[in-house]
């Protein structure tokens, strides 16, 4: 029989989970309390996208929609949940969701909840080199359309915040608001002990709660299963006594929302998509511009009704210096970005940063775009015609990696187990693939009766998606390291990696099969 739990639950536990079990000492934060602890299944600290997704996955699926969950966040997610904002203004953290992402969501029923008139799917996708002018072009119409295949997109820009409500209206939809642990810190993480007159807990993870305002928020629980989705400084990671390693890249990510130049006024707005030349609904383009010489890409993505989101990878003193500028000089600094030679650019951060700087920027730019050739690219960049207001800031950028995405009843997801660089947008895609990936497994354990918690369980969480995360987080951490070199330096190393960089580029799109099978590995 297995063991009872305490009177005041009539939930049960699997017989393993009453015995004793090895397992490598941990870190105690405090000493043991005597109370207590309420008893979970499985307890997610970190209430963002990635904590989210999993918490609506498991209670959407009938295999494991009984588990008693709990997803501890510190802010407070009813503000998420009744985010709004007017039509014409974006937030600043804008996400490029891949098909698989995307799919993953619908089978949640999470994506029904998303605003849909603040998504924005593409199919195109521009990419060049301002040191050798090597272009490539990701164009899934054409693809489709060559081979007669159903429609597909690249990815699917949406805003974080419209993400983070959707799911929560799917969590309340199915009635797992009570797994909400809103406005409430973890103030340690211990060892549970064995009661002799109770359970078992030696093995088991305990944690001290401390919410904001009253509520019915328990003061110790005791997790089977304890999730860290609580970021690239995860408590829950070091609880575990799991390392993590990587390094930091000197570089900032900036990040704005966009208004983009309307389309001609013959063109019908419901027939025209700024980013593509063709008169066609849905039909959108993203641009990547490498700058080797300044630090890194510059990319600007879709969103709807003439806006776009801005993730410029550059130095510390460029994003400071981008950060301190009035908007009509940020305008033509992010426009110079995408036209300019690195040179210029360059030049134009020594500009002056006092107000009267506005038309200085703009008169710079105009200046020597009359003496630039435009890129070659298969559609030209767009053009900024302004910045939002506020929306300008910028992160430091780092990667790092966990050494072991699961110990003795512990498991990460998101930036607590991989912190990635944004040039290939995939940050948010490997958190809600940890997410699916382990939703996957805690059904397999659950259908199969083994406990959730179990390291041998756990098992193919591990193998599913620890290469697949270093080998995403290796390639793009390569990817970033190639194009740091090879700009303005004339060095031989630089100008041999620029010159292999520019032919690889050209290979890729020339190759039959080559470019087609990248976009699917992407998606």
């Amino acid at each position: 029989m297995p063991a009872r739990l305490s009177p005041r639950s009539s939930r049960f536990v699997c017989v393993q989970c009453r015995h004793a079990l090895t397992s490598t000492q941990r870190r105690r934060f405090l000493s043991t309390s005597s109370t207590q602890p309420e008893i979970y299944d499985l307890v997610t600290v970190g209430g963002g996208p990635a904590g989210l997704a999993l918490l609506a996955a498991l209670k959407s699926s009938p295999l494991t929609s009984h588990l008693k969950t709990a997803l501890i966040e510190t802010q407070d997610l009813s503000k998420l949940r009744a985010w709004t904002s007017p039509d014409d203004k974006y937030s600043n953290r804008a996400s490029s969701l891949t098909p698989s992402s995307v799919s993953f969501l619908e089978s949640t029923g999470s994506w029904n909840h998303v605003d849909q008139s603040r998504v924005q799917a593409y199919d195109e996708m521009q990419v060049w080199d301002a040191a050798n002018d090597a272009t490539l072009q990701f164009d899934w119409a054409a693809e489709t359309k060559r081979y007669n295949a159903p429609p597909r997109t690249v990815a699917t820009m949406t805003e974080n915040a419209n993400l983070t409500r959707g799911l929560l209206e799917r969590i309340a939809e199915i009635g797992a608001e009570t797994s909400l642990f809103s406005n409430t810190s973890v103030s340690s993480i211990i060892q549970g002990v064995d009661d002799p007159e109770g359970l078992d807990l030696s093995t088991w993870p305990v944690l001290s709660l401390q919410a904001k305002t009253p509520s019915g928020t328990p003061s110790s629980i005791a997790a089977r299963l304890l999730v860290g989705a609580d970021g690239f400084n995860s408590p829950v990671r070091t609880f575990a006594g799991i390392s993590s390693h990587g390094w930091d890249y000197d570089r900032h990510g900036v990040v704005a929302s966009l208004t983009i130049q309307p389309p001609a006024e013959e063109t019908s707005s419901q027939d025209f998509d700024l980013f593509s030349d063709d008169p066609l609904p849905n039909r959108a383009t993203a641009y990547q511009r490498f700058l080797p010489a300044l630090g890194g890409p510059v990319a600007v993505l879709p969103l709807p009704n003439n806006h776009a989101s801005l993730v410029w990878s550059t130095t510390p003193q460029h994003a400071s210096y981008l950060k301190s500028l009035p908007p009509a000089a940020q305008v033509a600094m992010v426009n110079a970005a995408l036209r300019l030679d690195q040179t210029d650019i360059a030049y134009m951060f020594t500009l002056a940063r006092s107000a009267e700087a506005d038309h200085l920027h703009q008169d710079e730019l105009s200046w020597r775009l009359q003496h630039t050739r435009p890129p070659r690219t298969g559609r030209p960049p767009p053009t900024i015609t302004s910045i939002q207001e506020g929306s300008l800031a910028s992160f430091p950028l780092r990667m790092r990696h966990a050494s072991s995405l699961t110990a003795h009843r512990t498991a990460l997801i998101g930036d607590a187990a991989h912190t990635i660089h944004p040039l290939a947008g995939q940050g948010l895609n490997l958190g809600l693939a940890d997410a699916a990936a382990l939703a996957s497994t805690i059904a397999y354990a659950v259908d199969h009766g083994m406990d959730i918690g179990d390291g041998f369980a756990l098992q193919r969480y591990n193998a599913e998606r620890f290469g697949r995360g270093l080998l995403m987080a290796g390639g793009v951490d390569a990817l970033n390291w190639m194009y740091q070199v090879g700009g303005s330096h004339q060095g031989m190393l630089s100008a041999v990696v620029g010159r292999v960089r520019g032919l690889g580029m050209k290979m890729v799109g020339k190759v039959p099969g080559l470019r087609e099978g990248i976009m699917r590995q992407a998606s």
